[in-house]
């Protein structure tokens, strides 16, 4: 019974005065969320990951990665504005799929946003820790054990700075990331300005070396523009954390369609001119596999300066990716405390309107998972996890489509069966494409959240009340 109940759609926002959220964000603050959220280390480091995997066709990796990604951006803004609660995929798996599958898209989404926080924090600190060690700080306090070091501070310390401004406020915290996505455009766009104009035809040939389809390598290297699109896939994900804010949007109706389907448009522009001028200012094989590919074609150009203001850029405008995910994670984990899946203490709200409790009990969790944890070789799991909440939500679109045909629809995705097939085939396929060990590992870790759920999570649920 457990495995397939559904939760009604009325009781999707909380009954209790002290579960709601304030209602403190217009569209530009959606739109700014999602962007911050989605360009951030993705594109200034796997471009060169991209073009080591598929060679110039790195391009069209870029195209398939974000059109399978607007496929589900427009599932998700239809159900959203349908649906207008924190949550996510989880909340919208759990009224249309049933709690079991519910409680695995959660668990996928716990993966994702963990390991994103996590990854960028431990980013964020590869660039400050040159910085406080030659202003004296320790330099076992700049890695974790892992690494030889003892814990790696500059990493718990951007997420507590982060935790902190979104429990000040949700829309002071807003306000502020929406000044660093400026800068991080204005970063983009002058990496653009400079490097396009270089743009040679013969740096594209061949276009595609190591074909279309995924297939080993003799380095052993999984290799082909499927398998650099399954990659790339990492550096578009973030829109979904606008559909979190459902509960804090002023006009749900209007401004989370706004929020997720501009954010991708924009980045997905972004992207593909980034990529274009960097495949054609060098041949790839110069910069494939670089861990900071932007910054080296810049110095091959001559413009070692202009490279410094991108690394400088980066390290000022990365918090914004932590605020994103930290801030999409907390309201997950808000509703699964509203739903009895963790302690329902957790989801009462502050004075200020924010979820102060599980924000702090969230960035405890991946502080420790970015301070201790050797996290390098785990990061691309964050993108199964994903990909497993893209298939439910494009799903759910179909369902709703034929189980509810005439409910209200503030946002109506066109091609409606069209866009939910191209959600549900786009992320199936990525996921094959996924390394093989990845793929394995994800099957670990949903294999483990299932005995939880049998365990522990079935007989706390809410609904059991009910």
């Amino acid at each position: 019974m457990g495995w397939t109940r559904r939760k009604p759609m009325e009781a999707m926002m909380p009954s209790h005065e002290g579960q709601r959220l304030a209602r403190t964000l217009s569209w530009p603050h959606l739109l700014a969320l999602g962007v911050g959220a989605i360009v951030g280390t993705g594109i200034l480091t796997l471009i060169g990951v991209g073009a080591d995997r598929a060679g110039p066709a790195v391009l069209l990796s870029f195209a398939i990665a974000g059109a399978i990604c607007a496929c589900a951006a427009l599932a998700y803004a239809e159900l959203s504005t349908m649906m207008p609660a924190a949550g996510s995929a989880y909340s919208y798996s759990y009224v249309v799929l049933g709690e079991g599958i519910a409680w695995i898209v959660g668990w996928s989404l716990i993966l994702e946003y963990s390991l994103v926080v996590s990854t960028v924090a431990v980013g964020w600190s590869g660039y400050a820790a040159p910085l406080l060690t030659s202003a004296g700080f320790p330099d076992l306090l700049t890695r974790g054990p892992e690494l030889g070091g003892l814990v790696n501070a500059p990493a718990i310390f951007i997420i507590a700075v982060v935790a902190g401004l979104l429990m000040l406020g949700t829309h002071e915290s807003a306000r502020l990331n929406s000044l660093l996505v400026v800068i991080k455009i204005a970063t983009l766009s002058l990496f653009v300005a400079i490097a396009l104009p270089a743009f040679d035809a013969q740096n594209l040939q061949p276009f595609m070396p190591f074909g279309f389809a995924k297939s080993m390598a003799p380095d052993g290297v999984e290799r082909g523009v499927m398998a650099a699109a399954a990659i790339i896939f990492f550096a578009f994900y973030g829109f979904d954390a606008i559909s979190t804010a459902a509960e804090e949007a002023k006009n749900p109706d209007r401004d989370l369609a706004i929020g997720i389907v501009g954010s991708l448009v924009a980045c997905t522009l972004i992207y593909v001119l980034v990529a274009a001028a960097a495949v054609g200012a060098m041949p790839f094989t110069r910069f494939a596999g670089s861990p900071e590919p932007l910054a080296l074609i810049l110095r091959e150009m001559g413009q070692g300066q202009v490279a410094r203001i991108v690394a400088i850029a980066a390290v000022i405008a990365l918090p914004t990716v932590l605020l994103g995910f930290l801030y999409g994670q907390s309201r997950i984990f808000l509703v699964m405390a509203r739903d009895g899946f963790l302690p329902q203490r957790l989801a009462l709200i502050s004075r200020r309107g924010t979820p102060a409790r599980i924000t702090a009990v969230t960035a405890l969790l991946v502080a420790i998972i970015a301070g201790l944890l050797p996290i390098d070789e785990i990061a691309a799991l964050a993108n199964a996890g994903t990909l497993i909440a893209f298939t439910a939500v494009g799903a759910c679109l179909l369902i709703l489509r034929r189980r509810m045909p005439d409910m209200r629809r503030p946002f109506r995705t066109p091609a409606g069966w069209l866009v939910g097939l191209g959600a549900i085939g786009g992320c199936a396929y990525l996921f094959i494409s996924l390394p093989a060990k990845t793929i394995l590992a994800c099957l670990l870790w949903n294999a483990i959240g299932l005995a939880v759920y049998f365990l522990y999570g079935r007989r706390r649920a809410a609904l059991n009340a009910g």
